[in-house]
């Protein structure tokens, strides 16, 4: 069974390369957002033209990235939304909330920290995983049914 994997979330550790190298040996696909953060806020003028604004030019970006976001959940079996220590990842929580509202398969990925300021999040996944190789071996036991050794 191949499994279709799309990765959201923070963008300043290597937690999408932990899983995806983790679950090597698994028939799963991966998709992502953009993650290189400069191409991500400025996609939206580089491609259709600058903004004064600053209100404007995020409000491009925001469209263009919700082209792919939107296509990657929508095409996703399973949607892991990762919350990092460092920033408040509000775009990581809407996605989360559209996988929910689609009926996706989510998993949530955060330290202990973020424990109470996420609970509506947690609420609505059906696993909630502190470390990137747990996720890995939720993968594993939805594709084999084999419980980690």
């Amino acid at each position: 069974m191949t499994l279709k994997v799309y990765l959201s979330g923070e963008i300043h550790t290597d937690w999408r390369d932990q899983i995806i190298s983790g679950s090597a040996d698994l028939d799963v696909v991966f998709s992502s957002a953009v993650t290189d953060h400069d191409a991500s806020d400025d996609c939206g003028v580089r491609i259709l033209g600058q903004e004064p604004d600053k209100f404007w030019h995020d409000n491009k970006g925001a469209k263009l990235n919700a082209i792919r976001t939107r296509k990657g959940i929508a095409d996703a079996d399973v949607v892991v939304v990762r919350f990092g220590e460092k920033y408040k990842q509000w775009n990581a929580a809407f996605d989360a909330g559209y996988a929910a509202a689609l009926g996706k398969s989510l998993i949530v990925l955060h330290g202990g920290d973020h424990q109470h300021a996420l609970k509506e999040v947690d609420a609505a996944a059906l696993a909630v995983a502190q470390a990137p190789s747990q996720v890995v071996e939720i993968l594993r036991y939805v594709e084999t049914g084999v419980l980690p050794g």
